[in-house]
């Protein structure tokens, strides 16, 4: 099974409905997403908005679990692969891929992306925009294998080193309204 238009147009629309501000920036993807899950076809020619999952683990510290990517760090994302059957699914994927974690969970209500963020895509793929659908995740610092934090596979960093705005600020948020 792989993630399907229609399973993007529900995620979608449910984070529309908690951040209606931000309806005009999504909604080419979101007409994308309705066309695909129409015609159960993509007849955009490779114009489509490329659809990324991303998993944000915050542990008991308020750390932030980024893993090692071109000399620096990253947060966790990818593209949904056939195997995934959603997309919070294919961000859960990678996280046991890279780190071997799978001790991960939501807290209640937040099961959906916290996150919706749009940029452009890398050249690789054309002139297309890039969407990440991403997912806030609980985890103990201890649920990372130490051999990956001691190679630098990965790492906890602080919320406030986080070089992403939209994901510190949106976090924090988040951290704020939990407690």
């Amino acid at each position: 099974m792989s993630v399907r238009g229609d399973q993007i147009v529900k995620e979608l629309a449910h984070y529309l409905h908690e951040h209606p501000a931000e309806a005009m920036a999504l909604m080419p993807l979101y007409d994308a997403a309705c066309d695909h899950a129409k015609r159960r076809a993509c007849l955009h020619h490779g114009r489509c908005p490329l659809v990324m999952a991303g998993a944000v683990v915050v542990d008991q510290l308020n750390r932030v679990l980024s893993l090692r990517h071109k000399g620096g760090y990253c947060l966790a994302e990818t593209a949904p692969e056939t195997q995934d059957d959603s997309l919070s699914g294919a961000a859960l994927r990678l996280l046991a891929e890279e780190v071997g974690i799978r001790d991960v969970w939501t807290e209640p209500g937040s099961e959906g992306p916290f996150l919706v963020d749009v940029t452009r895509a890398p050249r690789e793929y054309g002139p297309r925009i890039r969407v990440g659908f991403r997912y806030l995740y609980r985890a103990h610092s201890g649920a990372v294998f130490p051999a990956v934090i001691e190679t630098g596979a990965a790492a906890w960093v602080p919320l406030a080193e986080i070089g992403i705005p939209s994901v510190r600020e949106r976090v924090q948020d988040h951290l704020i309204s939990a407690t």
